[in-house]
């Protein structure tokens, strides 16, 4: 059995940063603390290396955080975001910023206040983050796939002093280690290619502590008659619930073949559109900016704005709808009199002599929206004509009949109940000497490097916490 004053359980962002926080205050470099060489902090990761999620992260570019301040960053945290505000303030987004520069990564600001590396590839963030760990004195364990964890009281370690509790980690191979204080960061169950299979929830249960509703957000929302329905295959993993067995209602496999509504739709990029999401009719949400259509269904920046609530409507079994504005800048009176002139128009051009109402339309479609659009916008709304047309530019509705499960969406929804986490701390309030970091918690951001900030802020809080518990 090997022992570590602290364990962290989950090398990805929230994992490493605690250890990087704990191995701080173990120097003596924590607010005023003193060095206590021989401290031992260990990462158990199940992967061959630490910090595969972040690969993907911002398709491989990683948007590292988001420099708004507290009162405009909290805006994009969900369900509620107080429970992280100790934790925001304890390591902000200058904080973060400035650790990646310390140890060697440019960083540079994007539109929307986004953080990327200068490089624009994840794969330095990774190993920025892997090597702050390694200088700081921690041990990264790959490989090492938990089984169990349990705590023990009143045990003895030779050359330690007398515990009150101790927690014990048991791993697949064999292999067990033990520990003052663990924590669990081991994420949730969004890419669990990347090692996020949800067992964190399954131990945050056995220590009594309540899981909220877990869901995918940031994720593509699947309109009807985008997919071909009728060819199923098995209900993969990415549609199963919090326990592995639940099906999750609506979710729709993204290897499932487009119909040829989808097929003429996906691969466009729409800039500057507003978006509004419907719940049973009624209006609940609405975003401005970039879409797109893909193999999933709609994505982009608006489209995974507004994922959060739509998944929950469906889940809930409320109908959920989307409204496309594609022309939001210009109110619908003044629309109408600029088809009804390029209509005037194109009858006058002698191009169109002889040619049908449909290949008119046509033309009129190729001078209001992009050239790749056009076939997909008409296979949506077949029965408009010119003077409909306006209207269905600024009301563009789509039915949502499902989305893409776990096994593509960016981040988990739901998870450890914040109410019984000290937020000063990270630490458990059922059980003394266990904290939790990062996406096991009940808490998710849009879109924009607010999860990534979350999973640091709450990984350096944890870390340090737990540090500063033991040295007192």
């Amino acid at each position: 059995m090997e022992y570590s004053d602290i364990i962290i359980i989950g090398g990805g962002a929230a994992g490493m940063m605690a250890a990087a926080g704990a191995a701080k205050v173990f120097a003596g470099s924590g607010d005023n603390t003193q060095a206590q060489p021989g401290r031992k902090v260990t990462v158990l990761e199940k992967m061959p290396r630490p910090g595969r999620k972040i690969m993907i992260t911002g398709k491989g570019k990683c948007n590292i955080t988001n420099t708004r301040p507290w009162n405009d960053f909290s805006a994009h945290i969900h369900p509620k975001p107080n429970p992280l505000k100790a934790a925001f303030y304890n390591f902000s987004t200058a904080d973060t910023i400035g650790f990646f520069n310390d140890n060697g990564l440019e960083t540079v600001i994007e539109r929307g206040e986004r953080v990327f590396p200068a490089s624009h590839l994840a794969k330095d963030v990774v190993d920025t983050l892997v090597r702050a760990v390694s200088a700081s004195g921690a041990t990264v364990r790959t490989g090492c796939t938990v089984s169990s964890v349990s705590v023990s009281r009143d045990i003895c370690i030779p050359g330690k002093e007398a515990e009150r509790s101790m927690f014990n980690i048991r791993c697949e191979d064999g292999k067990e280690f033990t520990c003052r204080k663990l924590i669990i960061a081991t994420g949730g169950l969004s890419y669990p290619g990347t090692g996020s299979t949800g067992d964190g929830y399954r131990w945050a249960q056995d220590f009594g502590h309540t899981i909220k509703r877990c869901f995918p957000s940031l994720t593509a929302l699947v309109p009807e008659g985008y997919k071909n329905f009728s060819v199923r295959g098995s209900q993969p993993e990415g549609g199963r619930g919090t326990d592995g067995n639940t099906p999750l209602k609506g979710h729709t496999d993204r290897s499932l073949p487009l119909s040829e509504t989808g097929a003429s739709l996906a691969g466009n990029q729409l800039k500057n559109v507003s978006l509004t999401l419907f719940t049973d009719g009624t209006p609940v949400q609405e975003e401005f900016g970039d879409l797109d259509f893909t193999d999933g269904g709609i994505e982009g920046a608006i489209g995974f704005k507004v994922s959060r609530k739509c998944v929950n409507t469906i889940i809930n079994g409320s109908k959920a709808a989307v409204s496309i504005d594609l022309k939001p800048a210009v109110d619908i009176t003044a629309l109408d009199k600029r088809i009804a002139t390029l209509w005037q128009e194109i009858a006058a051009d002698p191009r169109s002599r002889g040619k049908s109402y449909n290949d008119r339309f046509r033309v009129l479609l190729g001078k209001l929206l992009p050239a790749t659009l056009v076939q997909g916008f008409r296979r949506c709304n077949q029965n408009i004509d010119h003077k409909t047309l306006a209207a269905r530019l600024k009301n563009w509705k789509m039915n949502i009949c499902g989305f893409v499960g776990y096994e593509r969406c960016v981040i988990t929804a739901g998870g450890v109940s914040t109410d019984e986490i000290t937020a000063k701390t990270m630490e458990s309030r059922l059980c003394q000497g266990l904290y939790f970091a990062g996406e096991i918690l009940d808490l998710d951001g849009d879109t924009g490097g607010y999860n990534l900030q979350t999973a640091f802020s709450t990984g350096m809080l944890a870390g340090e916490s737990a540090a500063k518990s033991i040295l007192k």
